[in-house]
């Protein structure tokens, strides 16, 4: 057995975080139908009973890839609300940063290939639906209908963005992002 195979084996973390690495970047390059068990196996440097082995089958592993960045875009939201001086509308500010900008979630991610396959995949869209319920918790500072309003207009800017194949932010929507970051200081 050779040392970096033997190495690999006693560190399932580092191999499980390969694998979705190497899932999200053929993701990136070549949509989700490109995330095949022997492409992210080969890139990841293990054999495909190793991914088998972190993932049961192809859909664990994109529903694996799926949870890890909306547990990326947890943790860049939150860290958004907490730096937030202001509370009212502070969720919603971070979550049109995170769409437009963010490194987890915004348009130049493995996100913008995953996230079309949430409408017609329905464990996808559980996990999802999840996460959105999970959002909940900011509902003290954030349930305003105006505010909703902002979080589904970035949806919107953000679905138009990824499907008409934009590389990077233009002007235009860069004037978008921010009459929509200005809406949430405005009361009702």
């Amino acid at each position: 057995m050779p040392a970096s195979a033997y190495t690999r084996a006693k560190q399932p973390a580092q191999v499980r975080r390969a694998l979705l690495d190497c899932a999200a970047a053929i993701a990136m390059d070549h949509g989700v139908a490109g995330v095949t068990v022997q492409a992210v196996a080969a890139a990841a440097g293990v054999t495909k009973g190793g991914l088998f082995h972190h993932f049961g089958s192809k859909q664990a592993l994109i529903e694996g890839l799926f949870a890890d960045l909306l547990a990326r875009v947890d943790a860049e939201i939150d860290a958004a609300v907490e730096a937030d001086p202001k509370p009212r509308g502070s969720f919603t500010r971070a979550y049109v940063n995170a769409v437009f900008t963010g490194k987890a979630f915004g348009f130049a991610t493995p996100w913008a290939a995953l996230s079309m396959v949430v409408v017609t995949d329905p464990s996808l869209r559980r996990l999802w639906n999840d996460w959105m319920k999970a959002r909940l918790k900011h509902h003290r500072t954030d349930a305003a209908p105006e505010l909703h309003i902002v979080r589904l207009a970035a949806d919107g800017a953000w679905l138009s963005y990824v499907t008409t194949g934009q590389t990077r932010m233009g002007a235009d929507l860069r004037a978008v992002h921010d009459r929509l970051i200005a809406q949430t200081y405005r009361r009702g």
